[in-house]
């Protein structure tokens, strides 16, 4: 299950790259960054 999840973070930090075309930038950057990082080690730990 965390397999799962970890995938599902890792998709959805990449499909937060589109935000980074929005007005605010920072916050978007954080949001990619937690996710791509929880997904990570979820997936692989």
């Amino acid at each position: 299950m965390k397999r799962v999840i970890g995938f599902a973070c890792i998709c959805g930090g990449c499909g937060m790259v589109i935000v980074l075309f929005l007005p605010n930038t920072f916050v978007s950057i954080l949001i990619i960054l937690v996710l791509l990082l929880l997904g990570y080690n979820l997936f692989c730990c």
